[in-house]
């Protein structure tokens, strides 16, 4: 199962410090760490939610940082994509995995699967059973539907606008965090329904 999906800065932003990065837009699946662990058992919806949010941003930490690293080792500059260059950008998107120990951020171990597209980075956090080729898969469909469909990477992209539409995406092709088995009648089903819907 998918513990989190996430979208985040991976270049510096003016307002943020040299090592942090902004997460955008994030949704958690599963069962609540805070409510199942004895030691957060008493927070109330408000801490939980700040707890939630500091596990989620702890990540995208830990994320930008392979990011960085990945980009600096590979010696490769990033060259800005103009609208309707989409595949392109995506194409030349570093990728990787990063193993998340027991306790950071999670109570159990997880794997968090990156794309670095340009400025920004797009993460699965996954446990560790989970198959990270078919993971793998999906965030790159998710990546390229998020790119094409709304335009991420335009000047003044603002994907806070854009949470409702990233929420339909999630619950066609992650439900409940599920990765899917796609058979290519099934796969060319959802990519209609998606683009319909993204239409509108």
């Amino acid at each position: 199962m998918v513990r989190c999906f996430l979208i985040h800065t991976v270049c510096p932003v003016s307002a943020l410090s040299a090592g942090e990065s902004r997460v955008l837009y994030s949704r958690v699946f599963g069962p609540d760490d805070g409510v199942l662990s004895e030691r957060h058992r008493d927070f109330s919806p408000e801490e939980r939610r700040l707890l939630q949010k500091e596990r989620v941003t702890a990540v995208a930490r830990q994320v930008r940082s392979a990011i960085s690293l990945s980009r600096e080792a590979s010696g490769r500059l990033i060259v800005e994509t103009l609208p309707g260059e989409e595949n392109l950008a995506l194409q030349d998107a570093d990728c990787g995995v990063v193993r998340l120990r027991a306790g950071d951020p999670f109570s159990e171990e997880t794997s968090a699967l990156w794309l670095g597209v340009q400025s920004l980075g797009f993460t699965l956090v996954c446990e560790p059973h989970e198959n990270l080729l078919l993971a793998e898969g999906t965030l790159r469909n998710l990546t390229r539907h998020c790119l094409e469909h709304l335009h991420m990477l335009g000047q003044g992209s603002e994907v806070l606008l854009k949470s409702n539409r990233i929420d339909v995406l999630l619950s066609r092709l992650l439900p409940h965090g599920q990765l899917l088995f796609l058979n290519h009648r099934f796969a060319q089903s959802l990519e209609k329904e998606v683009a319909a819907y993204m239409a509108k």
